[in-house]
């Protein structure tokens, strides 16, 4: 019998594979332009590493993983919220609340990441948010300067922002007449 924590548990192991198998089917299917599909194995995946680190608030390390299997779920996990974003922004009724909510997963274990820093930037936009859309836009535009994307979406949240300001504006001079 092995101990915990010795990362051999074969039920945890087939875990984390089946995992794995399910983000590389999503990553052919959205390869495919099988959005849906994609969208569909990548919950799965991500139920399939769902528990396997600990419970909610656990510290890091609680679960019975070995260092390499957690390093394997932790990025499994990042890979699939950044690649759901993906899959998401090409539906055709696009949940920017579910992008802004996976962006910020992905965000929260890689501050870098500048597909998740833009896309956050993005959702933010279309939910309205323009000041934290802006903030997520101008942190992407500084770790790709050139980015055409980048620099659309900071030029409309940037008019969106001038034309609330413009509407209080006229709504108080509406009030003094």
């Amino acid at each position: 019998m092995q101990q915990p924590g010795a990362g051999g548990e074969p039920a945890l192991e087939r875990q984390i594979q089946a995992a794995v198998a399910f983000k590389a089917e999503a990553a052919r299917c959205y390869r495919e332009k099988k959005f849906r599909e994609a969208i569909g194995k990548y919950h799965r995946a991500l139920l399939q590493l769902k528990g396997l680190r600990g419970p909610p608030g656990a510290p890091p390390g609680s679960a019975p993983l070995s260092a390499r299997q957690q390093d394997l779920v932790e990025s499994t996990e990042v890979e699939c919220y950044d690649s759901l974003t993906a899959c998401l922004l090409q539906s055709e009724l696009v949940n920017y609340e579910r992008v802004r909510e996976y962006c910020l997963k992905v965000l929260e274990r890689q501050r870098s990441n500048f597909k998740a820093t833009y896309r956050a930037g993005v959702a933010f936009y279309h939910l309205g948010d323009y000041e934290s859309a802006l903030l997520y836009l101008r942190e992407a535009r500084s770790r790709q300067p050139a980015d055409t994307n980048v620099l659309r979406y900071i030029q409309l949240t940037e008019m969106k922002i001038t034309r609330s300001g413009q509407r209080e504006r006229d709504g108080y001079k509406d009030l003094i007449t």
